[in-house]
């Protein structure tokens, strides 16, 4: 039997994990500032979600928006973050490093990699910036990272449906790969049988803005996504 597919939602705020929770995540990607494409949360925002969230939570590492090539004293910030991470019960961290050229910085990365262990890492959409994504994978391979989270290297994952299936053949068993960025309802179905990935993340900032409280309607969409999944079990 197949493993079932897997919805990830990213979330800025502790009632939207709980909206998303009752929609039926399977995991929560915990953030600050989505509207800057995510950072990392307060250690306050991390403690509160997990006294309260049942599901896993997964967090962001990234010290400030822009771009990924990070100083020393950033590097060390975020391996702060990580003992944070851990110290709250988190189930998992994203983060992502670049060098200068845009390519995956591999030593830092394996770095924070074997930092955050027992706990999987999720190499974020830092990956789509990289000019060579068939390199790029194998790179992050390298890093000893469980998952990548990626649109082909598009604006979205339904633009980059072609790319991501091929990412997901060449990833075999060796990486998962998670098609993110732009999916909802409207989609899901059209993007999970082109990409043939089993786990996929979503936002739902094409749906509704980032920071809406509007967490009955977030719940709703996020049901729609899990509930079209599931049909295709």
């Amino acid at each position: 039997m197949r493993e079932k597919f897997r919805l990830e939602i990213s979330v800025e705020s502790v009632e939207a994990a709980l909206a998303a929770e009752r929609g039926g995540a399977d995991r929560i990607e915990l953030c600050g500032n989505l509207s800057a494409g995510g950072v990392t949360p307060s250690a306050e925002l991390m403690s509160v979600a997990r006294s309260r969230i049942r599901i896993p939570i997964f967090t962001m590492i990234r010290p400030r928006a822009g771009d990924f090539v990070y100083s020393a004293g950033e590097f060390a910030t975020m391996q702060v973050e990580i003992e944070t991470a851990k110290e709250f019960g988190m189930n998992g961290v994203a983060l992502g490093i670049l060098d200068s050229n845009h390519h995956i910085n591999v030593d830092r990365t394996r770095e924070l990699v074997e930092l955050a262990r027992p706990l999987p890492t999720t190499f974020h959409r830092a990956f789509d910036e990289c000019p060579d994504l068939p390199r790029a994978l194998e790179n992050v391979i390298r890093t000893g990272a469980a998952r990548i989270l990626t649109s082909g290297g598009a604006a979205g994952a339904r633009e980059g449906a072609a790319v991501l299936e091929r990412l997901v053949a060449s990833a075999g068993n060796r990486i998962v790969i998670v098609p993110g960025a732009g999916i909802n309802a409207a989609n899901i179905v059209e993007i999970v049988e082109e990409t043939r990935a089993r786990e996929f993340h979503s936002g739902l900032g094409s749906t509704l803005p980032y920071g809406s409280r509007n967490y009955k309607r977030f719940e709703t969409e996020v049901r729609k996504l899990a509930e079209a999944m599931s049909r295709l079990q």
